[in-house]
């Protein structure tokens, strides 16, 4: 595929090869005190539409060298960036009597910019806000600091912050005292985990054992007005993660009632795209001649330790005719890499061709099928047959052995 695959650059350790240079500035008042000081290292995953309408990911890095035009101090305290051909990162401050946040986190990108973009559908600047909470609420006169990586998602743009000091409403120009993020303490594992002992340095696989079957949620993207994609489905994720030097596998299901879905839809690609809390799950879809089918699982796990990221791009599966949906009850499990694996129950997609907001005619997998019971049968009657023409052969060659000794 083309494009680069979204979080790839995100998480790809090569994003996080981690050679992002820190900038650091810091806002004045009309007074020359200092009111803001923030240094930290940030990247951008953006996901753009190209001219062909296919989907594709660049990855930007804030650099060392910025400029702070438009920040400003006061009870409403404003941070904004700018780098490279026309982008911008902004975060707005508020505080009351004991604490401060950030209410509103917003980047603006440039398709313009030639060197990123080269191939935009659609030219100019566009905005990707979110009131999420960038980092928890800091006490007034302190400053937040977080060495961990820390992840904000919204549609289209992935932002990935690590090595973060920042402190608003500084006072006397002078920095408080240290306010360490709850990912930089460090916690001992849940006893919701499962452990499977590990002899060798490679990660054992598991035998999947569901908490509880996940519940089925209903998703779908819209391009416009119009459903373009539909579909539903239960998750459960098997994860193995490196928790004090040793590999534990942890097994948890995406809830849909806390579930963002999001996406996109192209003449030859779709994308369903699910985020629970700091879990997020990408599906994309192709088109194969007069069929699509799920080519592309991408998860990331944003945990206390750290981006756990992972992807398989050359599947074949959920595949069923343009203009129809597919259908599969049964429990399947999909190996996302090594040490990930990902169990889907109920699943139905549709994700081309939708009309009128309603599923086509559904295409059952063949585990849903009333053939699936003849492959035991099958199976016992090949190995029968296979142990009746040893047999027979070992009578032929041993009637054979008995002629040849009558004739010496």
């Amino acid at each position: 595929m083309e494009r680069c695959l979204c979080y790839v650059t995100l998480c790809l350790l090569g994003l996080g090869l981690l050679q992002t240079d820190a900038f650091e500035v810091e806002i004045k008042d009309g007074s020359k005190r200092t009111c803001i000081y923030a240094s930290m290292k940030i990247n951008f995953t953006i996901e753009y539409e190209t001219n062909s309408s296919k989907f594709r990911n660049v990855t930007l890095a804030a650099p060392d060298s910025v400029t702070t035009e438009g920040s400003s101090c006061g009870e409403t305290t404003l941070l904004n960036v700018s780098f490279g051909n026309g982008h911008f990162w902004s975060l707005l401050f508020m505080k009351n009597n004991k604490e401060y946040k950030a209410s509103l986190l917003s980047l603006i990108y440039n398709t313009n910019d030639m060197v990123l973009f080269p191939d935009a559908k659609n030219k100019g600047q566009f905005t990707s806000s979110t009131n999420t909470s960038f980092f928890e609420p800091v006490p007034l006169n302190s400053t937040y600091k977080c060495f961990h990586d820390d992840a904000v998602i919204t549609e289209h743009v992935v932002q990935l912050y690590w090595n973060v000091t920042l402190q608003a409403y500084v006072e006397n120009s002078t920095l408080g005292k240290d306010f360490q993020c709850s990912a930089d303490i460090p916690t001992t594992p849940t006893a919701n985990t499962t452990t499977l002992p590990s002899t060798t340095a490679t990660t054992p696989k598991p035998t999947p054992k569901p908490i509880d079957k996940p519940t089925v949620g209903n998703y779908s993207v819209s391009n416009g007005t119009e459903v373009c994609l539909l579909a539903s489905m239960g998750l459960q994720l098997n994860a193995s993660m490196l928790v004090e030097g040793k590999n534990v596998w942890t097994v948890f299901n995406i809830n849909p009632n806390t579930t963002a879905y999001s996406g996109n839809c192209g003449n030859e690609t779709s994308l369903l795209r699910l985020t629970d809390t700091n879990t997020v799950v990408e599906f994309y879809f192709l088109i194969k001649k007069k069929n699509f089918y799920l080519q592309e699982v991408n998860v990331t796990l944003i945990t206390g330790s750290g981006v756990f990221y992972k992807t398989n791009v050359n599947l074949s599966l959920w595949e069923a005719s343009l203009g129809n949906s597919y259908l599969c009850r049964k429990e399947q499990l999909i190996s996302v890499s090594d040490d990930l694996y990902m169990n889907t129950f109920d699943v139905r997609v549709q994700p081309f061709s939708v009309h009128n907001s309603t599923y086509a005619t559904a295409e059952e997998c063949f585990a849903d099928s009333d053939l699936s019971f003849l492959i035991p049968i099958v199976v016992g009657a090949v190995l029968v047959f296979l142990i009746i023409l040893v047999f027979i052969s070992y009578l032929i060659g041993r009637r054979k052995s008995r002629t040849g000794y009558q004739s010496v």
